[in-house]
């Protein structure tokens, strides 16, 4: 059950946006450039690191939508889980290992971020670029799952995350994020 009492019970983030479309609107455009846009990191690669935000702040909302989008885009299952567990031994490509590592400890520890945090990522051969497209996925997916946690947007199971996925991923109407605005579906 939601905390606002005017959401459906069984409400999920389109139904916020819906009820808040003033601010929905820009925060969906941000999340169709930070996800979708022009970058180094693939857009599956971009959904692990949110769902792997997702997972370390448990918004399971979060990490079971943007688990089954990356899956949609290519990433393997137990990657998430593995990388949850521990980023070191995980499967993901060595250069991934610093990234990853870096999203771990902003999320966690923010305060603590240093300068050789970055000189590690930068070590393993990404540009400013790549790092700047990382902390912004970071960096909206600790607000996406603060609004969720803060609103009691608590459904969701499998068969919902698979269907978000389909809607995020696949088709005209739906490919990317500006669909959930566009349409009067839920997501």
């Amino acid at each position: 059950m939601p905390f606002l009492p005017s959401l459906p019970e069984n409400a999920v983030v389109l139904d916020v946006m819906k009820a808040f479309p003033e601010s929905s609107k820009p925060l969906i455009d941000y999340h169709e450039v930070v996800l979708r846009g022009p970058s180094a990191l693939s857009v599956g690669e971009r959904e692990l690191i949110a769902a792997f935000v997702s997972g370390l702040n448990a918004c399971r909302y979060c990490r079971g939508v943007h688990e089954a989008v990356a899956k949609e885009f290519g990433v393997e299952e137990g990657v998430l889980a593995a990388l949850l567990d521990d980023v070191e031994t995980s499967p993901v490509r060595a250069e991934f290992k610093p990234l990853f590592a870096y999203v771990r400890k902003l999320t966690l520890t923010p305060s603590a971020m240093a300068p050789e945090d970055a000189a590690a990522v930068f070590a393993a051969g990404w540009e400013e670029q790549t790092l700047y497209d990382a902390v912004s996925v970071c960096a909206l997916f600790n607000f996406m799952n603060r609004l969720v946690e803060g609103l009691g947007v608590k459904a969701a199971d499998d068969s919902y995350f698979a269907v978000a996925a389909k809607r995020l991923s696949s088709g005209a109407d739906y490919s990317g994020y500006r669909g959930l605005i566009a349409h009067d579906h839920d997501a």
